[in-house]
């Protein structure tokens, strides 16, 4: 429990610092984590017996990342082009293999990167929402502080007082008191931040925290029922105490394209 603890405050104040350092940090810092989080997938369906594209998956992975949050500080499109070349690679690269299921190589090589890198993509772009190239850290540090609350909450409440399960054929420990309870404090969480980030007013923070604990939980589900298809119990050991990389933002990887389409529409 100590050492869960450690990893978790020295994992929260690293997570902190990269929306506090500025733009490069931040953006750089993502591109990281989302190559890590890419590379732990594939680490992990290979336990399952597949062989995905794994450097010319995380090669795409880095560019794709690259090109998208390049264009947050300027006009970059025009190079995405290159990406449905760089693509066409992975399936090239079964050509040359001997694989009993070869496209079942290619086909989680794309999941890897729409499950682990494409999710960052929205997460990033949080911080540009407004439209003006103005980096902004206030939504995906607000992001985080409603996905911890949530996560906190559940956790809190469902031990306490959970006795109905959520969702016992995937997650056996979630309860229906505990996701309520999650729902109810990142909402409080919300009401704070907006109290501070006055970007958006207290509804539109409220319903980004209502997306994050229903899409966050959901994120949660579905990467426990991927790591049950595989028969495996943590995505990965790099945080002593917590899992893998994939433990930890599974919450963000469904939330955070759902939250930035919402701030989107709101914003234009």
């Amino acid at each position: 429990m100590k050492q869960r603890a450690i990893t978790g405050l020295f994992f929260i104040i690293v997570m902190i610092g990269s929306n506090l350092l500025g733009p490069y940090v931040f953006s750089v810092f993502y591109l990281l984590l989302s190559l890590f989080c890419l590379l732990e997938f594939y680490k992990l369906v290979k336990q399952g017996g597949i062989q995905p594209e794994r450097f010319t998956g995380a090669l795409a992975g880095v560019i794709m990342f690259f090109f998208f949050a390049a264009n947050c500080y300027f006009p970059a499109y025009k190079y995405i082009i290159l990406l449905p070349i760089l693509f066409s690679f992975i399936p090239i690269g079964e050509l040359y293999k001997k694989s009993a299921a070869p496209f079942t190589n290619i086909g989680f090589t794309y999941l890897g990167l729409l499950m682990a890198v494409v999710p960052f993509l929205f997460f990033h772009a949080m911080a540009f929402t407004r439209g003006d190239g103005v980096f902004n850290f206030h939504i995906p540090l607000g992001f985080l502080i409603m996905l911890w609350s949530n996560d906190t909450g559940a956790y809190l409440v469902g031990s306490k007082f959970g006795r109905n399960k959520l969702f016992e054929r995937h997650s056996p420990k979630k309860s229906w008191e505990g996701f309520i309870g999650g729902i109810l404090i990142c909402a409080f969480a919300a009401y704070i931040l907006s109290r501070f980030y006055t970007e958006y007013n207290c509804f539109d923070w409220i319903i980004m925290s209502l997306i994050i604990s229903n899409f966050g939980t959901m994120g949660d589900l579905v990467e426990s029922m991927f790591k049950r298809s595989l028969n495996v119990k943590d995505s990965g050991g790099i945080l002593p105490g917590h899992g893998g990389l994939l433990d930890r933002f599974d919450g963000l990887l469904m939330a955070a394209p759902i939250v930035y389409a919402y701030l989107y529409l709101i914003s234009n």
